[in-house]
């Protein structure tokens, strides 16, 4: 059986201005990187501003194993069916990060016969945006402490600086520093840390900004610190919001590509939707609905995480409104949800495979909260049998979703036909009546345990005493009234990574809330989430290597 990569590498791709006039792109509105991947300029946008918007559809998934759902696949192949059935389709994904892919989880770029292509380029520097921001990011920290060193003319407290460093690998080394050491010349001494860039606000700002303008207005209203009188610091106090922007130039225009079956593909932005809001661009987003008479899209992680961020986050914040959703899973997740070990999951288990159906279900309640309808995507696996693919198919009627089983992988876009046509029978038949969980107004409290019961299904939710003083200062400031964006485990709808299934009457944790007003929301964190990961044992660097023909091996 061929590996992910060597599927790609044997692939023919179109010249990228081919794929770009399918959907109506001029070539002078392109700007090249290569024969197969392109930025779109803002002349475009210009352009095509006042088409009519195409039909905008989630991709999501139940928890995460971690034998992986196929999320991402699944949205390709998803798009690259819809093509086949006639219909005017888009992709529209987020970047991958180095992080992830010299770690534990590989490339992000689909796999088998649902990839977006050049997979290589993609899943590592592709056009340089996430290098981009992570120069940004660390451009303001430089500004900080020469301001600091230069005598501190705003009084930043620099035991009160609330903006870290980034680097875009998984590095735990990083996560607490101490920094200006080795005498005056040096700089100021003071503890410091490091963010994965994915979970940089300058990465979500990027993701929620409009356009050039608004991208400098939201870098203005970084909180960077707190002065020694406890007023907040602003970026734009430091005059640096405009270096910022003119190093994020190129990074906001858009990036196109395209599928092993040459579907227009647009990649950009990559927020964590764990320790982030794990949605692609506003800007690709809107690119996408204006060319495509449909839009498949995704968010990161399970439908707790990403879903309700893309709702409640990304949907409010840029008055979009999703036509369904795509809720993606597998027999041997479910199985895995239900207690079956992972070593076993190839072995049939109608026994485990109930027991696990019911992290599917409160999935299922949760998307139909926002209003929107859902269809289930049953990724198929050799090892599945025709009595398991047979109860999940009857569990999801049970629960009024449509579902389909999806091959995908083994047989890209004719193996999503089945999908492809549930999906559009689901749009032809259900009108979406979408609406966000809470009100941005609402206490940040009232807020958290909104998505904490609601979508979790909480019981309590506590908040440590830090959290608390936190929140006072938030309010205080008058910089409350917007959505939050909690940051916990992806593995669990609690905060506890080993809690599977669907547990009852357990408590969230809040231990720390951190003001992303640039972004324009709050990030609670639950647990012990980390906003800067560390490498497994065996990291997936160490089988990724180069030929002396300059080809990549083992990357996925």
């Amino acid at each position: 059986m061929k590996s992910d990569i060597q599927i790609a590498q044997v692939a023919k791709m179109k010249h990228i201005k081919e794929i770009a006039a399918q959907v109506g792109i001029r070539e002078n509105e392109l700007e090249l990187y290569g024969d197969h991947k392109a930025k779109l300029k803002p002349e475009l946008w210009e352009r095509i501003k006042n088409n009519k918007d195409g039909k905008l559809i989630l991709v999501t998934a139940i928890n995460p194993t971690p034998m992986g759902e196929g999320k991402t696949t699944t949205s390709i192949g998803l798009a690259q069916a819809m093509n086949k059935l006639g219909k005017k389709t888009m992709l529209a994904l987020r970047e991958p990060s180095l992080g992830p892919c010299m770690g534990m989880k590989g490339g992000a770029a689909g796999g088998g016969y649902s990839q977006v292509m050049p997979m290589e380029d993609i899943n590592l520097h592709f056009t340089g945006d996430i290098h981009a921001i992570t120069t940004a990011n660390n451009l303001l920290s430089a500004v900080i402490d020469n301001h600091i060193f230069q005598g501190n003319e705003l009084g930043i407290d620099p035991r009160q600086i609330l903006w870290k460093r980034c680097m875009d690998l998984n590095d735990r080394e990083l996560r607490f520093v101490v920094c200006g050491l080795g005498g005056k010349a040096q700089g100021v001494p003071r503890e410091d840390g490091f963010n994965i860039t994915v979970a940089s606000e300058i990465m979500a700002i990027l993701c929620l900004a409009e356009n050039l303008a608004d991208l400098k207005k939201k870098l203005e209203k970084i909180i960077i610190a707190y002065s020694y009188s406890g007023k907040p610091v602003y970026a734009k106090d430091l005059k640096a919001a405009g270096a910022l922007a003119a190093l994020l130039k190129d990074a906001m225009k858009p990036n196109l590509v395209q599928t092993l079956e040459h579907t227009p593909a647009l990649i950009h932005g990559g927020p964590f939707a764990n320790i982030a809001h794990g949605c692609n661009s506003i800007a690709a987003t809107r690119y996408g609905l204006k060319l495509g008479d449909y839009l498949i899209t995704e968010a990161g992680f399970g439908a707790d995480l990403g879903a309700e961020k893309f709702f409640d986050i990304k949907c409010r914040l840029a008055r979009l409104k999703p036509d369904a959703a795509v809720l993606t899973t597998t027999v041997r997740a479910l199985k895995y949800n239900g207690g079956m070990d992972a070593d076993t999951l190839v072995m049939p288990s109608l026994m485990f495979l109930k027991r696990g159906t019911v992290n599917l279900e409160k999935h299922i309640e949760n998307l139909k909260k926002f209003g929107v309808p859902v269809v289930v995507a049953i990724n198929v696996f050799p090892t599945d049998t025709a009595a398991e693919t047979k109860f999940v198919l009857a569990k999801c009627k049970s629960l009024g979703a449509e579902a389909a089983l999806s091959e995908v992988w083994a047989r890209g876009g004719d193996g999503g036909k089945e999908l492809a046509e549930k999906v559009l029978k689901t749009l032809a038949k259900k009108k979406s009546n979408f609406k966000t969980l809470y009100g941005e107004t609402q206490h940040i409290k009232t807020k958290i345990e909104t998505i904490a019961k609601k979508i979790y299904g909480a019981q309590k939710v506590e908040f440590s005493s830090k959290v608390l003083k936190q929140m006072d200062r938030i309010e205080k400031d008058k910089l409350d009234k917007v959505p939050v964006c909690i940051a916990k485990t992806q593995y669990s709808l609690t905060d506890d990574p080993k809690i599977l299934g669907r547990p009852k009457k357990f408590t969230i944790t809040i231990s720390e809330l951190r003001l992303s007003n640039g972004a324009g929301f709050i990030v609670a964190i639950a647990g012990d989430i980390m906003t800067m990961p560390g490498l497994p044992k065996i990291p997936a660097a160490e089988k990724i290597d180069v030929n002396d023909k300059g080809v990549i091996e083992g990357l996925f």
